[in-house]
């Protein structure tokens, strides 16, 4: 008898837990699972989705956002509360899932509703916000109380999780993300004929580092070196100001067209493929799926030394470590790299094979699908 698991997620959008949520679904319905995704809007994660063997269903429920916590927000958030709860509820006694699978904390009112509604509840941590007030940091993580089983993307986001409600060490395990790699390997960087291209794969946001990968570039191209940084990722609404910022350091003298905006990219491998160097420069990055697709792309990594990116890179074997927010060092490690082929290929080599052996998506649908086996008993 095929049995029913209901995935909530807060977005439709393609970025790194969007896109992880399509492994979890390819790998619950390979070993037999009907799934039922609960989306608040539509957007291009849906096919994906769809794609993987998922139904999916609109049911705006409410996002925990930053701009929730002004009081106009919070105000919105209790009457969006009011009228989404009983939806949510009623949908889950239809339905009848074994297990409610609930991606991310920012979604919390499943939880709730799961709890209402007699069904057990998984919740999949992406986030660990260690920077936050201990007050936020335990408001936002409490309702995983109401969880069955916690499931948490590293050890440094266990960390953050379990400093906040240290109740939850018991319910709480670590499944590092399974990242696709491309459909074929890319052909080995050659040597160089124009602009040496560093690649940057993510959010334009403050806590992704956009703004120290600009400041690097700029160092590098004052240096004498011919540098061009390309930028693929988007803002999310509400951070326009942020890209604004951005476009303007650009367009001062020290980097006027040597900075790319690519937008969104997907996939990602055209821009990889290119690329001398790939950077994930965050201020904090609960794992970093793009420094292990740059690895599986066979690119040197420069990543800072932050919570699940020193479980992914391993400094000087796999790529190189450096001090978040601080564009001198990111500059510095960058450089090396241009400087040495040799160590650009070794890090290269060896961030590829630990990237294949570490973070593969049969390892990663593999624990998932048991963990939500263990939920349903």
């Amino acid at each position: 008898m095929r049995r029913t698991v209901l995935v909530a997620h807060p977005s439709a959008d393609l970025y790194g837990s969007d896109l992880q949520l399509v492994e979890s679904v390819g790998g619950l319905t390979a070993a037999g699972w009907e799934v039922v995704v609960a989306l608040p809007g539509d957007g291009p994660l849906r096919a994906r989705l769809e794609a993987a063997g998922a139904a999916v269903e609109l049911l705006p429920v409410p996002v925990l956002r930053k701009s929730l916590l002004r009081p106009a927000g919070l105000l919105g958030l209790v009457v969006d509360t009011s009228r989404a709860l009983p939806v949510m509820v009623r949908r889950l006694r239809s339905l009848d899932p074994a297990v409610v699978y609930v991606n991310t904390v920012t979604v919390p009112l499943w939880l709730v509703a799961a709890r209402l509604a007699g069904r057990p509840a998984l919740c999949h941590v992406h986030e660990a916000e260690d920077d936050a007030p201990r007050l936020v940091g335990v408001l936002l993580n409490a309702p995983l109380l109401l969880a069955r089983t916690v499931v948490v993307n590293s050890n440094a986001a266990a960390a953050t999780l379990l400093r906040a409600v240290p109740a939850l060490r018991r319910r709480t395990e670590v499944v590092h993300n399974g990242v696709a790699g491309p459909p074929e390997p890319l052909p080995p960087v050659t040597a160089p004929t124009g602009p040496r291209r560093v690649v940057l794969v993510g959010r334009l946001a403050p806590r992704k580092g956009t703004d120290v990968a600009l400041e690097a570039a700029g160092l590098l191209r004052a240096e004498g070196r011919d540098v061009v940084l390309q930028l693929c990722g988007t803002v999310f609404p509400g951070y326009e100001w942020f890209e604004e910022q951005l476009r303007e350091r650009a367009a001062r003298p020290d980097l006027a067209g040597a900075v790319e905006f690519a937008g969104y990219t997907s996939p990602t491998w055209p821009a990889l493929a290119q690329a001398d160097v790939v950077l994930v420069p965050s201020r904090a990055e609960p794992f970093g799926n793009t420094a292990v697709e740059a690895q599986l792309a066979g690119r040197p990594v420069v990543v800072s030394a932050v919570q699940g990116l020193r479980e992914i890179v391993t400094d000087g074997e796999t790529g190189l470590l450096v001090t978040p927010g601080d564009p001198a060092d990111l500059a510095r490690a960058v450089g090396s790299l241009l400087d040495d082929a040799g160590l650009a290929r070794s890090l290269a080599a060896a961030g590829r094979e630990s990237a294949l052996r570490r973070f593969s998506r049969q390892r990663y649908q593999d624990a998932v699908t048991a963990v939500v086996e263990r939920t349903a008993r």
